[in-house]
């Protein structure tokens, strides 16, 4: 797996922040994104969210997908908190086009996958020669 800065970061402010006591924003879950020839693939790893927890939206370049993991109850109890809570959101831009009325999503163990077909392309221009 490649070494992902940005990531990191995030991990470590949320770490600092939950051993101070500070309320944290949010989440960043991992996201393995695959581009095939006719379409790109998101895996999403969202253990112990239900369909109902999650939210993707499209545009014509663009996947947003949302959602909420419920802060622990018994907070004052943990010992190691590491897995993130709260709500979280990531967006994708992709090169092409995608036809975002045939995404497809499903969660199945806690792994969401997202199928993003690519619009078809228009046919090039030609040049048409004149009689």
């Amino acid at each position: 797996m490649p070494w992902d800065p940005v990531r990191d970061l995030l991990g470590m402010q949320e770490r600092l922040e939950t051993l101070f006591g500070l309320p944290t924003a949010g989440w960043v879950p991992p996201v393995d994104l695959a581009e095939l020839s006719t379409e790109y693939r998101l895996t999403v790893e969202l253990p112990g969210l239900r369909r109902d927890d999650v939210t993707i939206e499209s545009s014509d370049d663009a996947l947003t997908i949302r959602g909420e993991r419920p802060a622990e109850t018994c907070r004052d109890r943990l010992q190691q908190f590491e897995r993130g809570q709260g709500q979280f959101a990531r967006s994708f831009r992709f090169a092409h086009t995608i036809a975002g009325d045939r995404i497809t999503a499903d969660l199945v163990d806690g792994i969401l996958t997202i199928v993003v077909p690519k619009r078809d392309e228009p046919p090039p221009a030609r040049r048409i020669t004149v009689d």
